[in-house]
């Protein structure tokens, strides 16, 4: 457990991409199995402990320590995992033990319900602090160390000379603790032979339009599709295995069993997965937000499949039958697809249409103004270009909408984690509305990126010295019509929510820049946000 600790303590304090890539390579080739699968697995989000919950973690540190004194520890350290770490005192006599990662893990997996907190109070007992903070933070799921799967997928096939394309086409046919991976990258067996042939295949990415970046493209050379906001998804049906992935390689099968019912063509196609009806259909195409009922389900009833119907606009194609068109250009591989989509349920399936267009100032404005509010920006995509893994410069562009602004002002502030968990950085924010004749503010969104580190240490100050309640690691701050901290908030869009007080929830909110020039009284109203969504809806 101390080699996993000190790769955690060294990857948070490593905030640059190759170094932290570097520190994955050296941990995966000298750790031993299973250790370095697991710690493979907690990194990537694949590792899975239920048993083990925050409230357990609070509930055995209480048998140990006082209530009140514990509060004021977390409230200042404000991560739980650390704050226990810290004050968890071992009885007298304990023998200081290094639990090897996969032990631990095992036992764990072993443990019924009833057992686990004594395996876990023993565990806390024996490790030293450090070791102890490692495992708190792999038992609670909460790493934070900046690591996404990717990386780490990008580090295993440095370490083994590979092309991590081929990582993305095992990795979900694996799991922990990923011996056959591993032998297979030490050189020490055969690749491995996954039991199912419709894996996830890599995803070719866009690169977003900067200033400059179309200077001296000839529009002739790409076509344009319309950007549609639900979420990119790979369908394949292989070998008469049927498999619905997010962009990310998440298998999303069980909540969308009404699609993949309808896949009666063979090959992997590359699309959005939207809610509402197809072109085809002549029904509506409805938001993020109807979509996001059947998201995150690991099954659902056929009252949610026929409330928010699914389907896919398809927009590329990888396999055709069992034939691999990634080499293909554009052009071509739409002619396979458009085939496919023809003969497909149009209930379930439609092409994304082409936008016509003969220049740049032109498409700009087809983007700022859309036919449908369902569309985020334009797709550009050279007619000649292949379908390439990863985000490859020049072939492939999204130019998206200018993002919604408003003020809204700070409401609450909490601390955050890793390197940031000693100042107050994820920001809830309000705007006002009358409530019983009262102008009153209201919690629209929350955001925890888009500022400095300047910028940070002035919302962390102000939060520090204009505090009005604590709540654990929350502090509620002075938000009055003449003072108050007002931000500028960007976001990509807005719907309606049921589950918000306010009735709006935000797509990506983030704080674009500090109004230290403004009053809270001069921020924007609910009605203005209900504006939106309503313009939207009217389009």
């Amino acid at each position: 457990m101390r080699a996993f600790a000190e790769l955690l303590d060294r990857l948070v304090l490593s905030p640059q991409r190759n170094a932290k890539i570097r520190l994955l390579v050296d941990y995966f080739r000298t750790a031993p199995d299973p250790d370095r699968g697991y710690a493979l697995a907690a990194i990537a989000g694949t590792l899975s402990l239920n048993t083990v919950k925050p409230a357990m973690i609070r509930d055995l540190l209480l048998e140990r320590m006082d209530a009140v004194l514990f509060q004021y520890s977390y409230d200042y350290v404000g991560d739980l995992a650390e704050t226990v770490s810290l004050v968890w005192e071992p009885p007298a006599g304990t023998v200081e033990a290094d639990i090897p990662l996969g032990e631990a893990i095992e036992r764990l997996q072993r443990t019924g319900r009833a057992d686990v907190r004594g395996v876990v109070r023993d565990m806390l007992d024996r490790l030293d602090t450090s070791a102890r903070f490692a495992f708190l933070k792999l038992v609670t799921g909460g790493l934070r160390i900046g690591v996404s799967a990717k990386l780490a997928k990008q580090a295993l096939a440095d370490m083994g000379g590979k092309d991590v394309a081929e990582i993305e086409t095992l990795w979900h046919g694996l799991s922990p603790p990923y011996l056959p991976l591993f032998r297979w990258l030490s050189g020490e067996a055969e690749k491995p032979e996954l039991s199912t042939p419709a894996v996830f295949h890599s995803v070719m990415l866009a690169n977003p339009v900067g200033d400059g970046d179309l200077d001296g493209l000839d529009p002739k050379d790409f076509a344009a599709e319309w950007k549609w906001d639900g979420i990119r998804v790979q369908l394949a049906n292989i070998g008469g295995v049927r498999r619905l992935y997010s962009r990310s390689g998440d298998e999303i099968s069980g909540a969308f069993p009404d699609v993949l019912e309808a896949v009666d063509f063979t090959g992997v196609i590359d699309g959005e997965l939207l809610v509402g009806g197809t072109a085809r259909s002549n029904r509506a195409t409805r938001t993020f937000a109807d979509l996001q009922q059947r998201l995150n389900r690991k099954t659902v009833n056929p009252k949610l499949i026929e409330t928010y119907p699914a389907f896919v606009r398809a927009y590329d194609i990888l396999f055709s039958g069992e034939e691999d068109v990634r080499p293909l250009g554009f052009v071509e591989r739409r002619a396979r697809l458009a085939d496919i989509v023809e003969r497909a349920s149009p209930q379930h399936f439609d092409l994304s249409p082409l936008v016509p267009f003969s220049s740049w100032q032109e498409l700009d404005s087809l983007r700022a103004d859309p036919p449908d509010p369902v569309i985020e920006g334009i797709m550009l995509k050279r007619l000649d270009s292949p379908y390439t893994p990863g985000r490859v410069k020049g072939p492939w562009f999204k130019w998206k909408r200018a993002p919604f602004n408003i003020d809204a002002v700070l409401m609450y502030a909490q601390r955050g984690h890793g390197k940031r968990s000693s100042y107050y950085s994820d920001y809830t924010f309000g705007v006002w509305t009358d409530i019983d004749g009262k102008e009153t503010l209201v919690p629209v969104g929350k955001a925890y990126f888009g500022f400095t580190d300047a910028e940070l240490e002035i919302l962390d100050r102000f939060v520090r010295d204009n505090t009005t309640e604590r709540f654990g690691p929350v502090r509620a701050v002075r938000a009055e019509p003449e003072f108050g901290f007002v931000v500028e908030v960007a976001f990509e869009g807005i719907n309606r929510s049921s589950r918000h007080k306010s009735g709006v929830a935000m797509r990506f909110p983030r704080i674009a820049r500090l109004r230290q020039d403004k009053l809270p009284r001069d921020a924007d109203r609910l009605e203005t946000l209900q504006a939106m969504i309503e313009a939207r809806e009217n389009t």
